[in-house]
């Protein structure tokens, strides 16, 4: 299920850059979608070289990685288990992992902190268990995201993405390194205090000055929001056809356009934004949504 991907090169219209494309990997699945997919791919053909049956995994209440895992999981024939951060609720998110077949513990946000030892108490007797971190954290992860850059028709002078836990961004700077382009990758972490993104993209990747962080790009944390953020979101789909997510792509190309603007990005480069899918988190924010499209 993992071997044909679809994902277009899209070039946008932007009046102060003349080479602006968007890579689509939120075309690939519409729940397996962007790097949740190039995160999977690897891990479970490591369940199917050992022989493992069940896919247990980590999120919060509005995870696109638990649904993506939990879709993954269906197709691929096998179990799937959750460890849901936080008291029992009920959602559009969560409603499509059970319609999945994932199974949903829920756990108190003490707990949650020691991911292997959840695993260990719960599955530790079970060899048929294969531990995905949240996220999808992993070297298999990395390897799925790096192939993302022999997909690009033409070197890149610049790439962008946004990062949660480094995983997409380390991928995409060890594919860059392995194919020895002059490729520089941008990296809007969508948390406070982001420069940490530049440690945990170290532990699978050799950092170097390609890399830079714009750390002032993240509207209050992680799936926070404010009204400037979505009333661009609202803007940018409106004008260009083409969705974004408040948790991380909207953030994205927020900051694109606000470094164009200021003159910090060179409008003859070429410019490629990564969209890492996640589209479904336009559920947890649509009320204010609403408010902003009203």
């Amino acid at each position: 299920m993992f071997e044909q991907v679809y994902s277009p090169l899209q070039k946008i219209d932007h009046p102060l850059l003349n080479n602006f494309y968007v890579k689509r990997d939120d075309l690939i699945d519409p729940y397996i979608s962007g790097n949740k997919w190039r995160k999977l791919k690897y891990l479970l053909k490591r369940a199917n070289r050992e022989g493992k049956t069940h896919l247990v995994t980590f999120g919060g209440a509005f995870s696109n990685h638990l649904v993506a895992t939990a879709s993954a999981a269906a197709s691929a024939g096998l179990k799937s288990t959750a460890f849901v951060r936080g008291e029992p609720v009920e959602n559009e998110m969560l409603l499509l992992c059970r319609l999945f077949g994932m199974q949903l513990i829920f756990t108190d946000r003490e707990s949650y902190k020691d991911k292997l030892l959840l695993f260990d108490q719960h599955f530790g007797a079970r060899p048929e268990a294969l531990f995905i971190d949240e996220g999808g954290a992993s070297a298999e992860a990395v390897q799925g995201c790096a192939e993302i850059i022999t997909e690009l028709p033409f070197e890149a002078d610049l790439l962008f993405c946004a990062a949660g836990t480094g995983t997409t961004a380390a991928g995409l700077l060890q594919g860059i390194l392995a194919h020895d382009l002059h490729t520089a990758l941008h990296v809007i972490p969508v948390l406070k205090g982001g420069m940490f993104i530049r440690t945990e993209m170290g532990k699978y990747v050799a950092v170097d000055k390609q890399l830079t962080l714009h750390p002032d790009y993240h509207f209050g944390g992680y799936a926070k929001t404010q009204p400037a953020l979505l009333e661009f979101l609202h803007h940018f789909s409106s004008n260009y056809g083409l969705l974004t997510d408040p948790v991380y792509t909207a953030k994205m190309f927020f900051a694109i356009f606000d470094l164009a603007d200021k003159d910090l990005i060179d409008r003859n480069a070429k410019v490629v934004a990564l969209h890492t899918g996640g589209l479904l988190g336009l559920l947890g924010m649509r009320e204010k949504l609403q408010q902003i499209i009203k």
